[in-house]
């Protein structure tokens, strides 16, 4: 297969990922990862995907992302990448589905409620 695309979410990410094979450059909304995402957190867990599957630097991958903040897109790309893993090689679902990685998190944030000042937290409660 020449090239593989897939889509991964997380809030209110949404990234999709063309995986090639390459020499191993990551390239997101054409931006070096490095400058992308300058926390290492961000970047580590977009490689966890390619280092679990023992494929680290044989792919160049291509990302576009949308929506959220750092941490979400960062979670997105993770998880289309992953995807895109197991869409060229099926056998390395076993060593990605262990770890979550396939799994779309679908934690998404609480709506406000009307009468609160927040999703959760109640206005000050006086007896007298």
């Amino acid at each position: 297969m020449a090239q593989t695309n897939t889509i991964g979410r997380r809030k209110t990410s949404t990234a999709r990922a063309y995986l090639s094979k390459g020499s191993g450059t990551i390239i997101v909304n054409n931006k070096p990862l490095e400058n992308y995402f300058p926390l290492e957190n961000n970047r580590i867990a977009i490689l966890l995907p390619l280092k679990t599957a023992g494929l680290d630097g044989q792919f160049d991958i291509k990302v576009t992302v949308r929506g959220g903040g750092t941490t979400g897109q960062s979670v997105a790309v993770q998880h289309a990448i992953a995807r895109a893993i197991v869409e060229m090689d099926p056998e390395k679902r076993t060593e990605l589905k262990p770890l979550g990685l396939l799994t779309r998190d679908d934690r998404m944030v609480e709506r406000k409620k009307y009468g609160q000042p927040k999703a959760r937290k109640r206005f000050q409660f006086s007896k007298r």
